[in-house]
């Protein structure tokens, strides 16, 4: 990590660019997959129990946000993706940044003990470690399988939704975490797909960049053939249900004909339509977990009414 800053004193930093460090796209699907965790477990939770638990859980991927954005401020200058960002923007200083991460980090973790319960707690705070250490610190700039390893951190908040209503981890929890863990690697090496030059210019070494883009479209294939099954299965554990089942079956039919037509494209024609069919395989990625999630709160509400299930 760099100490170089170009903070500007001359201004102030406002409310909007703290909240710009918590990653708020990121923390919507955080708090989304942690909600549903938490909405199908098989133990009831009083709402203001699970209001004030979503919370904390939201302020802890804000606070995993605010530390990856700190570390990595000398890489987000020279990518044009994230040179927006408020410390490469000069809005917030790296000090800064530590600071509320930080604080986040240890308000959320500790208010999630006492609000659920402490394995939950806890649960957090090794996200918040994984993502900030483990992953940001360690894997993302040492080796190509940065996005598998550390995919985990961002697979933890249904879990963490399930700990809070059940004080445990269970095969349906794992389930839904292994949905999310197998979903990563194709939805960002997409991206990368068409993003390589950002991450080369940072000294990434996304898979991308050290394999190229052939090898890349390969492995999200593979996959894609990979997550199929174990996303379909899902729909036969005490979670699952019809809707989930018809969903995922239509959703990773479609997801692996994407990953597919990805393996087939050659690299010249990819630069020429200006990699649109990654860039759409990219965004279908975002519809296909959404899917899957809101089918499994369908099916936990049929069956709250006695008419879902198998």
């Amino acid at each position: 990590m760099s100490d170089i800053s170009i903070y500007d004193d001359s201004q102030e930093a406002q409310f909007g660019d703290f909240v710009a460090l918590l990653k708020p796209r990121v923390m919507s699907l955080v708090v989304f997959t942690a909600l549903v965790g938490l909405l199908v477990a098989p133990v009831p939770v009083h709402p203001f129990v699970a209001f004030t638990a979503i919370l904390f859980i939201a302020l802890g991927g804000g606070a995993s946000g605010a530390l990856n954005m700190w570390y990595d401020a000398d890489i987000d200058r020279i990518m044009k993706r994230t040179k927006a960002r408020p410390i490469p923007a000069g809005k917030i200083t790296e000090g800064e940044a530590l600071g509320f991460g930080l604080a986040l980090a240890g308000i959320s973790c500790v208010m999630l003990a006492l609000a659920a319960n402490v394995f939950a707690g806890l649960f957090l705070a090794f996200t918040i470690f994984f993502y900030a250490v483990v992953y940001t610190i360690w894997l993302k700039r040492s080796t190509p399988q940065n996005i598998v390893i550390g995919g985990a951190a961002g697979a933890f908040p249904p879990m963490i939704g399930w700990a809070v209503a059940t004080g445990g981890v269970s095969v349906e929890s794992l389930a839904m975490f292994a949905i999310i863990f197998l979903w990563t690697p194709p939805h960002f090496w997409s991206l990368a797909l068409f993003m390589k030059e950002d991450y080369s210019n940072a000294g990434v070494p996304m898979l991308t960049v050290t394999h190229g883009r052939k090898v890349t479209r390969k492995h999200i294939l593979a996959y894609t053939l990979v997550l199929a099954p174990v996303a379909v299965g899902t729909a036969f554990t005490s979670i699952g249900g019809p809707i989930y089942l018809v969903t995922s079956l239509t959703m990773n039919a479609l997801f692996i004909r994407g990953g597919y037509r990805i393996w087939r494209r050659e690299e010249a024609a990819a630069e020429a339509d200006g990699y649109r069919a990654e860039k759409a395989f990219f965004r279908f990625s975002l519809a296909y977990l959404f899917a899957h999630f809101t089918a499994l709160l369908a099916d936990s509400a049929l069956k709250s009414l006695g008419i879902g299930g198998w």
